[in-house]
């Protein structure tokens, strides 16, 4: 018998991350869009996204936040930024009372951007997700969240293996 429910398990697990893997890649593909709208490269675009996402937020992101969010060293994410910099999408700003601190914000003009290509997508989301009780999708916030922190538990790999 528990063998049968350990099995259900597994099986609904494997349901579950299929669909998350199909709705990750069609937003990764939204994206990749996204990128080609504004001619930048993909790791541009969701460097970008993050940015955004955390001023909506109120959190600004920190150069090192954002390079372990989109996995960049700091050679890499220091190019993207003077890139994005160049192209007047994003500044650093220096904190006021600790001058070491830099903050990245996108620019208005971005941000308008963003709004209009995102806003078709986001609307069908909001659509689909109305048809939900609002205690319905917390708990599935909570089961992605604890399913997420399951995969950060994984050990990582020996040294020189990847």
């Amino acid at each position: 018998m528990e063998e049968a429910a350990s099995e259900g398990v597994a099986a609904q697990r494997e349901q579950l991350a299929a669909e998350l893997r199909g709705y990750g890649a069609g937003f990764t593909e939204l994206g990749r869009r996204f990128a080609a709208r504004l001619g930048v490269h993909s790791t541009d675009a969701f460097a970008l996204l993050e940015i955004t996402s955390a001023e909506s937020n109120e959190v600004p992101l920190s150069p090192a936040v954002l390079s372990r969010r989109i996995q960049l060293s700091s050679g890499a994410m220091a190019a993207l930024l003077n890139r994005l910099e160049e192209a007047g999408y994003v500044t650093r700003i220096r904190g006021h009372s600790d001058r070491r601190t830099v903050t990245l914000h996108s620019s208005p003009h971005v941000r308008e951007l963003a709004e209009e290509f995102f806003r078709p997508a986001n609307a069908r989301q909001d659509a689909v997700l109305s048809r939900y009780s609002p205690e319905l999708l917390s708990r599935f916030k909570t089961l992605i969240a604890e399913l997420s922190a399951a995969l950060d538990e994984h050990p990582p790999p020996p040294d020189g293996e990847g």
